[in-house]
């Protein structure tokens, strides 16, 4: 599809939400990005199918992301014609939902791409969740056989003690505090923050550490430490580290920094790097325990069957698992993390339903739709688990 196919299918999907909630979704993103270039990038990422949206209305240049969207953006268009007027409104108020508050159209893409994908399968495809306001979102069929798919999202902020959100909030506040402390004393430094007790940012935990990492710049001791939190304030060094990463602009001194970084800290640190006046402080945090994203997907997928299967088809959920990056889902997936917790969830009474799970990621998701590189298992204890006709759609690919 040429780049202004493209750009027809997003003008056309923004025509049917309606220009005026466009235009203010876009105004809230840019109030939301105005903090910082770190705020504005969270945004952004967090926010990547409505910008995609946005530059392709545009006319701008297309990356991979852009390409995926517009596909899809095609496919949605396409479907709001073929719906009734029941459906047409259900598909619309999810998208206006999706374009408010918290909310984000990555779900929404979400469940075009499963759609394509088991169309290029072989299936014949329904929105029934839209058409029929079914609680789940597709029926696919195929021979004499049929399966309904749940589409959901699970955020791995859940299975973190220590949430990237609140992370990015304590770096905000904290950030003029430590570029003053480093005006008066340049070199390079490291705060290590151990937080046993965890850090989310609905919790008053986060003002707690704003301080104490305030106290800790502004007296001689170089640690504080209680059953909450270690902090430890030190002089950086990083094995195999040289000159990288020591230019004057915060952004080209993350760059450097952040590989020596991980390698250093592991994935699941928490990393930022400050600068000023030539001085540079990196920040690195670990909660006290490991992350649990995988169990926090097995407990979404049991509470999800069970509220949104009919129990009358065989089921199928098709999880999307956001908040994560490349580095963290290799990991999840080379340690069979997320193997183990769906194999788990098949096990429980919960998933007497279900005859496959799969989980991606957006690195998937944006993908061309036809791939299929996203984790799939097929539930051996269920009746169908043998359908030839829905072999495709069930399978393990793991």
């Amino acid at each position: 599809m040429r780049t202004l196919e493209h750009g027809r299918a997003a003008t056309a999907l923004i025509g049917l939400i309606g220009a005026q909630p466009w235009l203010a979704r876009l105004s809230d993103l840019r109030r939301m990005a105005g903090g910082s270039e770190r705020v504005a990038r969270a945004v952004a990422q967090r926010h990547a199918v409505e910008g995609a949206l946005e530059r392709l209305r545009q006319g701008l240049p297309m990356g991979p992301v852009e390409r995926s969207v517009g596909i899809l953006a095609a496919d949605a268009v396409a479907l709001h014609g073929g719906l009734g007027v029941a459906g047409q409104v259900r598909m619309i108020e999810a998208f206006t939902a999706a374009l408010s508050g918290d909310g984000t159209l990555v779900g929404l893409f979400h469940l075009l791409r499963v759609a394509a994908q088991h169309r290029a399968r072989g299936f014949q495809v329904r929105f029934d969740g839209f058409a029929e306001g079914a609680p789940f979102d597709l029926l696919i069929a195929r021979g004499g056989s049929v399966a309904e798919i749940v589409c959901d999202v699970i955020s791995a902020e859940e299975g973190r003690d220590v949430q990237r959100g609140a992370w990015a909030k304590l770096i905000e506040a904290i950030d003029p505090d430590l570029r003053t402390w480093l005006a008066s004393r340049p070199g390079r430094y490291l705060l290590k923050l151990t937080l046993n007790q965890g850090l989310r940012p609905e919790t008053d935990s986060l003002a707690a550490l704003q301080g104490r990492v305030r106290g800790l710049l502004a007296g001689r001791a170089r640690a504080d430490q209680d059953e909450a939190a270690i902090l430890r304030l030190e002089p950086l060094m990083l094995a195999g580290q040289g000159s990288e990463g020591q230019g004057g602009d915060g952004q080209s001194s993350e760059a450097g920094l952040m590989p020596s970084l991980r390698r250093e800290f592991g994935h699941e640190a928490h990393l930022a790097v400050m600068t000023g006046s030539g001085g540079v402080c990196v920040l690195a945090a670990r909660a006290g325990r490991e992350d649990e994203v995988a169990g926090a997907i097995g407990r979404r997928m049991a509470a999800v069957a069970p509220a949104r299967l009919s129990g009358t088809r065989p089921g199928i959920l098709a999880m999307l698992v956001e908040d994560t990056d490349a580095l963290e889902w290799r990991h999840l997936r080379e340690q069979l993390e997320i193997e183990g917790a769906a194999r788990q969830f098949l096990t429980d009474p919960a998933a007497r339903h279900v005859v496959a799970v799969s989980c991606a990621s957006r690195r998937e998701m944006f993908e061309v739709a036809e791939s299929s590189s996203e984790l799939r298992f097929r539930n051996p204890g269920h009746p169908a688990a043998k359908s030839a006709d829905l072999a495709t759609a069930i399978v393990s690919s793991a």
